[in-house]
């Protein structure tokens, strides 16, 4: 008797595959964490073991409650997951995300021009554009000490064109890394990176000289453009730029990239590292808002956690860390709203919303122990109207533009503050022609002789937290030793003397200041700002505007 035929078996649907950050208890063995994580069903895709901060892939939907009991884990939250991008996606390659609170703002810039070459003893030919450097006396400071190749900047940000004729005689190949990998799309589907396969070098993982956003770029430039005759002068003209990027091309920085670039700037002995960021996807970490999901909240308590072990890590390890204060206006040590967090889909449907932020309430790493966080100012030396604030929040204030710091309240372009941009970037975004002329207000070249250099003006606090590393540069240059450990400053020391020897600015007349732009639409603008302190210490200029001389001894 034939046996009656059987249903084939029913073909098991694969279990979906979710990324975790882990942060392992400080104290507890990376085996003894990797264990706990295995037996949850937990893959280890990255780990770094100076801060105890894992990147974790499972199948395991129940893999954080498996691990809430574990003696040797601190927290676990989801990843912010990468996506692969649909085929029909066309897009630029350095797509930004337009978040006005993030510290990068591209409201000023300026068309080309060649200056007239001047007494200044570091004068470069755009140096009439480069008012920043005379209100932190750089030009002056150059005559007596222009940087010491041994001094290590990290620029921690999208990348660094280490190819950029006014960046490459001070930029070092061999110690520049790149700690990202390209994100196409968010889980809405929502472009970020853009495809890889779009990519100029066809990649999800770009070398470590490349920089396809530009804000990098600019930071490199703003501290360390050489004396080449061509462009612009950076505030520290010798010392030597290292890459070290954690951002993405579109200017998302995500914790595990910039837990590894603290950690990797510490154990390269860089001096001093710029860090015009702070680490999405929330603007403002808290432990317990009521508003957060339980996953959320743990998401915030591990990015806090996590970013102060890393900043620990390099300050034990010399690194003086300075940071940008950012761009949302807003006075941090009052209770403030926040309604763009958080900025990056980790789930379908996810998207910010509003929540009344407590001081306890901490934006990262600006917020963080041992960071220096700088305000920016403009031209005439007050508070730029975007600058963030507060009293005990700034500790130093550097020029970093504001283009409607002019008679009238009018929009000048030049009170922006003008650093190196990438060809290629001005290229793709059609912004010179075929014979490399600028066909855009904002973009400025410079030739000496067959080579040229293109640049861009931006305004931020972005673009002041680089001068105010310039100066702390030009800091360990001069009062740096030589020791077993090679050539290099404690990072308090500097810190100390990049404060005392700032120019104390006292708060405006009555206290406040209230800004008034009169936008190109034909409409105006008003807020006003409360400036509380005494001369030497207040919330818009900390100790004072950071000043290149006076650090120097001079």
């Amino acid at each position: 008797m034939t046996a009656p035929a059987q249903a084939a078996p029913a073909t098991a649907e694969p279990a979906s595959t979710k990324e975790y950050v882990v942060l392992y208890k400080e104290g507890a063995s990376a085996a003894e964490a990797q264990k706990a994580i295995q037996a949850a069903g937990g893959t280890v895709v990255k780990v770094n073991t100076a801060v105890g901060l894992a990147t974790v892939s499972t199948a395991n939907a129940g893999f954080a409650d498996a691990l809430k009991s574990s003696a040797a884990i601190e927290g676990v939250a989801a990843n912010r997951v990468i996506g692969k991008a649909p085929e029909s996606a066309r897009v630029k390659a350095n797509v930004r995300k337009a978040i006005e609170a993030k510290v990068i703002e591209k409201e000023g810039r300026h068309g080309t021009k060649r200056a007239k070459w001047n007494a200044k003893p570091s004068a470069e030919p755009l140096d009439d554009l480069q008012w920043d450097l005379d209100v932190v006396q750089a030009n002056q400071a150059h005559k007596y000490e222009q940087g010491d190749k041994r001094v290590l900047v990290g620029v921690i940000d999208t990348g660094v064109d280490g190819t950029h004729p006014d960046i490459a005689p001070n930029f070092s190949n061999s110690l520049s890394r790149n700690f990202t990998t390209d994100i196409p799309v968010d889980a809405n589907g929502d472009v970020i990176d853009g495809p890889c396969e779009e990519e100029p070098d066809a990649s999800c993982s770009d070398p470590a000289n490349v920089d396809e956003d530009g804000h990098g770029t600019h930071v490199a430039s703003s501290i360390a453009s050489p004396l080449n005759k061509l462009g612009v002068a950076g505030v520290a003209p010798k010392v030597t730029i290292v890459n070290i990027r954690a951002g993405q091309d579109s200017g998302y920085f995500f914790l595990q990239p910039s837990v590894d670039a603290l950690t990797y700037a510490g154990d390269i002995g860089v001096d001093v590292v710029n860090m015009s960021y702070y680490i999405d996807p929330w603007l403002f970490n808290c432990a317990n808002h009521p508003l957060d999901s339980a996953a959320d909240q743990a998401e915030q308590r591990i990015v806090i956690q996590a970013t102060q072990r890393a900043l620990n890590y390099a300050h034990r390890k010399g690194v003086t860390l300075i940071a940008a204060a950012g761009n949302g206006a807003t006075d941090y040590t009052k209770e403030l709203l926040d309604g763009s967090s958080p900025d990056f889909a980790s789930e379908p449907g996810e998207a910010p919303y509003d929540r009344t932020i407590p001081t306890s309430c901490v934006s990262m790493p600006s917020e963080g122990n041992h960071v220096i966080s700088v305000s920016s100012v403009g031209n005439s030396t007050r508070k730029a109207y975007y600058s963030d604030y507060g009293n005990g929040y700034v500790d130093v204030a550097a020029p970093g533009g504001d283009v409607y710091d002019t008679p009238g309240n009018t929009r000048d372009i030049t009170k922006a503050t003008l650093s190196a941009y990438p060809e290629s970037l001005a290229r793709l975004n059609g912004e010179i022609d075929a014979n490399g002329v600028p066909t855009v207000e904002y973009v400025v070249r410079d030739c000496r002789g067959s080579v040229c250099g293109y640049y861009q003006y931006l305004q931020g606090t972005s673009m002041a937290s680089p001068r105010a590393v310039g100066v702390a540069a030009l800091i360990v240059s001069n009062y740096g030793k030589q020791s077993w450990g090679g050539f290099g400053m404690d990072p308090d020391a500097v810190e100390r003397r990049l404060e005392s020897t700032a120019t104390a600015t006292r708060c405006p007349a009555g206290g406040s200041y209230t800004y008034t732009r009169n936008l190109p639409s034909g409409s105006t603008v008003t807020a006003t700002h409360a400036c509380e302190g005494s001369r030497n210490s207040n919330g818009f200029y900390g100790q004072g505007i950071v000043n290149a001389l006076s650090a120097i001894g001079r």
